[in-house]
């Protein structure tokens, strides 16, 4: 396995590296004080990290312009900001980086990603199953042809909540306005929320698919590799089905009516 370390101030990148060491004695661990320099050696010496663990804050190159040039040349490397400033958690998933965390960070928060990036890395084949999942209509998933049973309708609402989002990483925040909109109590939200990701593992797990759902900090999303799903093909450009969609998407929930209406817009192109 092959980490980046990416911080301009020399002690912190020493205490990065350390940790990392630390965590994954047996990866090779290459660091830079500069992201161009980490750019440059991607391009010039076709070196694919599997990890990057990255500042925000660099001169030059900032982070965040780091990891969207990164995602041109190296898709499948998992971008990890490492910073002091917890204000940058969703600009941060704005670019799809896939973990957060902040300063100092520690050898226990390295094996953490590493965790993630070991379980991501097991893709699904050609021959395995995925959840199929209908948001035309009425939202449902189904499993070797069968619907999955939810035993809560919000446990099945956020689930419908996540496809949504296309993968991308979801806050309690956001999970709690969409859910319950003007109820705004963080201990009561936040404790829904646990019991309805709890109650959303077990419902995934009992069909051993638990694996589709990623649940990093306060961070949640879904794997986008492992679900066959409407909404997405049509986004692919798939005629079926473009032509499946009758104007109607998630009908049950108010949220998704953003969602219907960029649907509407993107047929009509």
């Amino acid at each position: 396995m092959l980490i980046f370390a990416l911080d301009d101030e020399k002690l912190i990148l020493q205490d990065i590296e350390a940790a990392i060491r630390q965590a994954a004695p047996d990866a090779d661990v290459m660091t830079f004080s500069r992201a161009g320099a980490a750019l440059d050696a991607i391009q010039a010496q076709s070196i694919r990290p599997d990890i990057v663990f990255c500042d925000i804050e660099m001169p030059g190159l900032s982070g965040l312009e780091f990891a969207a040039r990164l995602k041109t040349l190296s898709p499948e490397t998992r971008v990890v900001f490492v910073t002091s400033y917890a204000q940058y958690a969703l600009e941060t998933f704005g670019v799809r980086a896939q973990g957060y965390a902040l300063k100092p960070l520690t050898a226990d928060q390295v094996r953490d990603e590493l965790d993630v990036l070991t379980a991501s890395l097991a893709a699904p084949s050609a021959q395995e199953k995925k959840l199929r999942v209908q948001c035309f209509g009425h939202f449902e998933v189904y499993w070797n042809n069968q619907p999955v049973v939810f035993s809560r309708k919000q446990s099945k609402e956020l689930f419908a909540f996540l496809i949504d989002r296309e993968g991308a990483a979801c806050t309690s925040e956001q999970i709690a306005a969409a859910l319950w909109e003007d109820e705004w109590d963080p201990k009561v939200y936040n404790h829904r929320i646990r019991n309805l990701v709890g109650d959303l593992r077990s419902t995934l797990k009992s069909i051993g698919m638990e694996r589709v759902l990623i649940r990093e900090k306060r961070q949640l999303a879904l794997r986008r590799d492992f679900i066959d799903c409407d909404y997405y093909r049509m986004l692919e450009g798939d005629l079926t089905a473009a032509n499946a969609f009758r104007g109607e998407y998630m009908l049950d929930y108010s949220w998704a009516e953003m969602t219907n209406a960029k649907l509407h817009f993107h047929k009509a192109k």
